[in-house]
């Protein structure tokens, strides 16, 4: 590195703020292993200052119309779809993901705004006359407050547009806490809601660490916590902010698994299986890292076909048009996945195709891999166990649909899962029976769009919301009914419980 490089900066009060706390963290660009910037670290104290701000401005936004917000929100999304371009830029050159990958990111983070634009028919309340002589029940849906999201690596654009859409929607402000390895889209998106006309300090970024985080955790005025990483980190976000009187909805990880019957279509299959794998070079939480066929003679055939494929990806950075899988995110993370392989190696699995000695010509100290493909990998192994969370698939022979359905609900994750199948009575009593929160039917990446809602059981949900559609519309408003009588005349005293 050579010279100085831009500090990216915290938005609190409505206005660029540079933290004056001392630390920062370096940001590198993946596919050069080069430093870009630096982020600067804001403290508790300067945590406190945000949560300020953010509760002086939530009173009024609170009381505007429902209509008034929904307009703000429709202007956010005409920005946001005239800035997908630079908003793509920005994620790939601190993420690394190709362009056309981050593209699609961006496309699904503005599918929750277009649902936020309707929010004054989601928040209407229910109406009931006379359930009592001459007394009338309604219910209101309010904002809980200052709102808090703690957003990851993979999607520093979707997953914050994901939480935010609702949460300003409802009425609440929102404050930010976007991951320190790819801050700058933090800001982009900070200028757009600042271009569409929300009121200053309703939203707030602060960049930071686990100080940070802690202090959004136990501060009392933030009334509710969303969250996506890790397993073990969203259970630790989870049992804080609720020992602190809070809403949280904490996503975790994944191990999501592709059954694979013996009448799929292995081509389609496999094109399902490269996408879903090695897209993003495995950094997603709704990657297939576990392709699981049924019987021995279409696991052969379908590793066989697999193995080929994976060889051929196109690894380059994002700056190639034609780039099919960039690099991962750091040298540490990298450096994590490479002991995955070893560790799958020692264990007894089969690397069927083996990345890690992939080099790219010019982008040596880039932090790239090659795909790798492991067959015969058995439950209890390591790889298996664990989410990689990188370009690794792994290869589970079923002896039959009850032996996938029965390995895929044992496994302590439960955020997606696909099958792939002709037979629609197969298909129909798997998305029935299997324990995992969302289901692809012949569809590798069940994601659901905005209207409906994203969230996984088991150990890869901590809460009781999913996150964006009207799940999060529940999350971010707390339920009031309101019981009324307007008598004509006397009314005595009642001793008894009241009854209709």
């Amino acid at each position: 590195m050579h010279g100085s490089v831009p500090n990216v900066a915290s938005v609190v009060e409505g206005s660029l703020y540079q933290s004056k706390s001392g630390r920062s963290s370096p940001v590198y660009n993946p596919a050069t292993g080069e430093q870009i910037a630096s982020v600067a670290l804001c403290s508790s104290q300067e945590v406190a200052k945000a949560v300020a701000a953010a509760v002086s401005a939530q009173e009024a936004w609170g009381e505007t119309p429902a209509a008034e917000r929904a307009r703000l929100m429709f202007r956010l999304r005409d920005l946001l779809e005239d800035q997908t371009e630079q908003l793509a830029l920005t994620i790939s050159r601190e993420h690394g993901k190709t362009h056309g990958d981050a593209l699609g990111e961006v496309a699904r983070g503005i599918e929750p705004i277009v649902f936020a634009c309707g929010i004054a028919h989601a928040l209407k309340g229910e109406h009931s006359t006379n359930v009592a002589r001459q007394v009338d029940t309604h219910t209101l849906r309010q904002p809980v407050g200052v709102c808090a999201g703690i957003t990851p690596f993979n999607f520093p654009v979707m997953v914050p547009l994901w939480m935010l859409a609702n949460a300003l929607a409802c009425g609440n402000s929102f404050i930010l806490k976007p991951s320190e390895r790819d801050p700058s889209a933090s800001l982009l998106l900070f200028e757009l809601i600042e271009r569409a006309g929300f009121p200053k300090g309703v939203f707030s970024v602060v960049q930071g660490d686990k100080e940070a985080v802690d202090a959004l955790l136990t501060h009392e005025d933030v009334q509710a916590i969303s969250f996506v990483g890790s397993t073990p980190i969203a259970e630790y976000v989870y049992t804080t902010g609720c020992a602190h009187g809070k809403r949280v909805q904490a996503l975790g990880g994944a191990k999501n698994h592709m059954v694979v019957m013996p009448d799929a279509n292995l081509e389609k299959v496999c094109d399902a299986l490269m996408g879903s794998a090695y897209g993003a070079a495995g950094e997603r939480c709704m990657a297939i890292s576990v392709a699981m066929p049924v019987g021995d003679a279409v696991a052969d055939a379908l590793v066989a076909k697999l193995a080929e494929r994976v060889k051929q990806i196109r690894i380059a950075p994002s700056t190639d048009a034609q780039a099919e899988m960039g690099p991962l995110i750091t040298k540490q993370h990298r450096e994590k996945v490479l002991g995955y392989i070893e560790s799958g190696i020692d264990e007894g699995a089969e690397l069927v195709v083996d990345g890690r000695n992939f080099r790219l010509a010019e982008h040596e100290n880039g932090y790239f891999l090659g795909g790798c493909l492991f067959d015969r990998v058995s439950p209890s192994m390591r790889i298996y166990r664990e989410e990689i969370f990188g370009p690794v698939l792994v290869v589970v022979r079923a002896a039959s649909l009850e032996e996938a359905v029965s390995l895929t609900n044992g496994h302590e994750l439960g955020n997606g899962v696909a099958i792939f199948t002709r037979d629609g009575g197969v298909a129909r009593n798997f998305a029935r029976r299997i324990k995992i929160g969302m289901v692809g039917v012949n569809v590798p990446i069940p994601v659901p769009v905005g209207f409906h809602s994203f969230g996984g059981w088991k150990r890869s949900l901590f809460g009781s919301h999913g996150i964006y559609g009207e799940e999060t519309v529940h999350f971010y408003t707390k339920l009031k009914t309101v019981t009324t009588r307007w008598d004509e005349g006397q009314q005595g005293a009642e001793f008894n419980f009241p009854k209709a």
